[in-house]
C-alpha cells in the first residue's frame, strides 16, 4: 500500500480509501443489509491490505453506516483514519431541501450551527472523540462560506475534527473556500466524482487542487460496478436503487461499453488483472495527489483493489483505454 498526506493536514492515508455508502443499505443499495460481524470483517480485510482511510456520512442509510461502522471500530479507532460529512441531515432544522428517501426528508444546510450539530451527531453514532476530516457533503451557495468555514475550524480548536473538505462542488468553490477568513486550516481534500466515462469535472478540478496542495479523492471510479465487468450490464436493480439511474443502464451505452470491453480486455490480459483493477489504475495516472475511494461491502472485493497499485500502465494503453470511452462518456452525471 501507499500513502501520502492528505492535502495541508498531517493526517497519513492510504492511497486506496473504504468507501462505505454501500453499508447503509436501504432503498439506495437494496440488494443487501450488512450486519456489524460484516462491518468488522471489511474493516480487518481492510487492515490486511494497509488500508487505514475510511469515508462515510450520516446520510448513508440515514445514520445506518456510521453506526455500524462505530460498533466495528470498537478497540482499533487508532489505527483509522475516519472521514465522514456535514451539510446533509434529516432533523428538520431547516436548510435547503435535497431528498425524500426511506420515510425521512433531507436537507442541505451548510449554516455554522447545522454543521457544528451534524459533527456532534456523528461522533454519538459512532461512538468517537473525533473525527480526522470532515467533508461538506454539498457544497451550498444559500448560506455564507465564511460561516461555514468558521464553524469547521472551530471544530478544529475544539479537537473535535482534524481536517475539513468539499464535495459535490466547482473549482470555484475551493477558492472561495480557500480565502474565506479563518480559513487557517484550509480544505485538505475535495471529494469528486470522476471515471473513465465521466472524467470531465475531475479534470476541471486536478489544476485548483494542485493550486492550493489540495487532494482529491475520487469517487465512482467503477461506475457502481458497472465497470467491474461485462457481466454486470446484466443485472437488475429496483427503480430506487442508485444502480438503476444511472446512464449505462441505456441499451446504447451497454452496447458502447461492450465495445469498449472488447478494446480493454487485451491490456487487462496482459497485465493478468481484473477489468476493475485496470479501471482503478487509469484514475491513479490523472493525477498525483489522488486518493482512489471505492465502495467495498465484501474481503475479496478489499483485496482486488488494493492490487490496483501495482500496475502500471504505458502512455499508449491510457490511449486507447481511453479512446474505447470516449463514445459512450457522459459530461454531467445526476446521481
Amino acid at each position: 500500500m501507499e500513502y501520502f498526506e492528505l492535502g495541508g493536514s498531517k493526517l497519513k492515508v492510504s492511497r486506496v480509501a473504504l468507501g462505505t455508502w454501500g453499508l447503509g443499505g436501504g432503498s439506495v443499495w437494496s440488494d443487501h443489509d450488512s450486519t456489524v460481524k460484516e462491518a468488522e470483517t471489511l474493516l480487518s480485510a481492510c487492515l490486511d491490505h494497509g488500508i487505514n482511510y475510511i469515508d462515510t456520512a450520516p446520510v448513508y442509510g440515514t445514520g445506518v453506516s456510521e453506526e455500524l461502522l462505530g460498533k466495528a471500530l470498537k478497540g482499533r479507532r487508532n489505527e483509522f483514519v475516519l472521514q465522514t460529512k456535514c451539510s446533509l441531515n434529516w432533523r428538520g432544522e431547516g436548510g435547503n431541501f435535497h431528498y425524500e428517501r426511506d420515510g425521512y426528508t433531507v436537507n442541505n444546510d451548510t449554516r455554522a450551527a447545522a454543521v457544528k450539530r451534524d459533527v456532534e451527531d456523528s461522533l454519538r453514532r459512532m461512538d468517537t472523540d473525533r473525527i480526522d476530516s470532515v467533508i461538506v457533503h454539498y457544497v451550498c451557495k444559500s448560506f455564507p462560506v465564511e460561516e461555514t468555514v468558521y464553524a469547521l475550524e472551530e471544530l478544529i480548536k475544539e479537537g473535535k475534527i482534524l481536517a475539513y473538505g468539499l464535495s459535490n462542488s466547482m473549482p470555484s468553490d475551493l477558492d472561495e473556500y480557500m480565502a474565506a477568513p479563518h480559513a487557517s486550516s484550509g480544505v485538505s481534500v475535495v471529494q469528486e466524482f470522476f471515471s473513465i466515462l465521466s472524467p470531465f469535472h475531475g479534470r476541471d478540478y486536478f489544476p485548483v487542487c494542485k493550486k492550493h496542495g489540495t487532494s482529491f479523492q475520487t469517487y465512482g471510479v467503477l461506475e457502481e460496478g458497472f465497470l467491474t465487468s461485462p457481466a454486470f450490464m446484466e443485472k437488475s436493480f429496483l427503480k430506487s436503487d442508485i444502480r438503476s439511474r444511472i446512464p449505462w443502464n441505456a441499451e446504447e451505452k451497454k452496447a458502447g461499453l461492450r465495445r469498449a470491453f472488447g478494446i480493454w480486455e487485451d491490456i487487462r490480459s496482459a497485465h493478468s488483472c481484473s477489468f476493475a483493477q485496470l479501471a482503478e489504475a487509469w484514475a491513479l495516472t490523472q493525477f498525483e495527489d489522488m486518493s482512489l475511494l471505492v465502495g467495498m461491502r465484501r474481503p475479496e472485493t478489499v483485496a482486488d483493489t488494493a492490487k490496483c497499485l501495482d500496475i502500471k500502465l504505458s502512455e499508449e494503453e491510457i490511449k486507447l483505454m481511453e479512446d474505447a470511452a470516449k463514445p459512450i462518456q457522459e459530461k454531467v452525471l445526476d446521481k
